[in-house]
């Protein structure tokens, strides 16, 4: 990480706190985002609130959040959430998805993964056929909406990771499923601490 470490806060341990609870680890990107804990908690309530508004399962939101990091080339984001989905679903689908085939995905995870990507790499690319893909999919303009408000929040929060040098720790790399693990070639290398 580019940064110093943060001062202590009380909101910087709220997050190492949540880090330890789930993952067992304080993660990287929670040191970074505790420069401004208020900051990373009103980013992740609107990316929350989007989420709901989508009607989004984890299995969706990691399809989404594993095909927005991978199409980035962020690292961090792509084994975090590709060992989450495959928590869901299995390290074989999470890869596919990271490697873009999408091998395994039902007809409307494959359309937000298409979305996903073309949102991430040229938001000025999409077409009406690309929301009608959405659309035929089952969700409508209010869930489409809210889904492309879920990717470009999720963009937000992996450009000021990459930016700010956030690499992933190993611990995160050890946890990743094998396959996940072989998937993620892009963005920066594991922490060596």
């Amino acid at each position: 990480m580019f940064l110093t470490p943060p001062p202590d806060s009380s909101g910087a341990d709220a997050l190492y706190d949540e880090d330890r609870r789930a993952m067992g680890f304080v993660m990287n990107g929670s040191r970074l985002w505790a420069h401004h804990p208020a900051l990373h908690d009103d980013l992740f309530a609107l990316l929350n609130r989007a989420a709901e508004a989508a009607g989004l399962s984890v299995r969706q939101r990691g399809v989404l959040v594993t095909a927005c990091a991978s199409t980035l080339g962020d690292s961090y984001c792509s084994l975090a959430w590709g060992t989450r989905l495959g928590r869901e679903a299995g390290g074989e689908l999470a890869a596919a998805v990271l490697d873009g085939t999408d091998r395994g995905l039902t007809s409307q995870e494959q359309a937000l993964a298409r979305w996903t990507r073309i949102v991430v790499a040229d938001p000025n690319g999409t077409l009406p056929d690309d929301v009608q893909e959405l659309r035929d999919a089952g969700f409508s303009d209010g869930q489409i909406l809210a889904v492309t408000a879920y990717v470009a929040l999720r963009l937000a929060f992996s450009t000021v990771n990459d930016a700010l040098g956030v690499r992933p720790e190993p611990e995160l790399v050890a946890g990743a499923p094998g396959p996940v693990r072989a998937a993620v070639c892009w963005g920066r290398g594991a922490d060596s601490a």
